[in-house]
């Protein structure tokens, strides 16, 4: 039987794709949560739009990293690494379908 922890993240996986799909991206699970089933590195866990995804999925984030009702993004950053930028799945999945439509260019 698969561990529960496992099947959480299957199912979290299962549901990116379901959203992505939804919004009219193309989107595909890797088997068994391996990217070499996709031709791409084993940490990649689904494609979304030609993007490679890991999906992680936890009882509960860092309370800084989570954005109030009062702005639209969180950019932040460890000390000597890149900064990161932190979205909503949907806002996500809206800027790509405008990448892709070559309404926006990013680098």
């Amino acid at each position: 039987m698969t561990h529960p922890s496992k099947r959480k993240g299957n199912g979290f996986e299962r549901e990116l794709v379901q959203l992505a799909t939804a919004s009219g991206l193309e989107a595909k699970r890797a088997y068994g949560s391996n990217g070499e089933a996709l031709g791409h590195h084993a940490e990649v866990d689904l494609l979304i739009a030609d993007r490679k995804i890991q999906a992680k999925r936890r009882k509960s984030l860092a309370k800084f990293l989570l954005p109030s009702e009062h702005v639209d993004a969180v950019i932040f950053r460890a000390d000597n690494s890149p900064a990161m930028v932190l979205l909503t799945l949907w806002e996500y999945l809206d800027l790509l379908k405008e990448i892709d439509n070559g309404r926006a260019d990013i680098h």
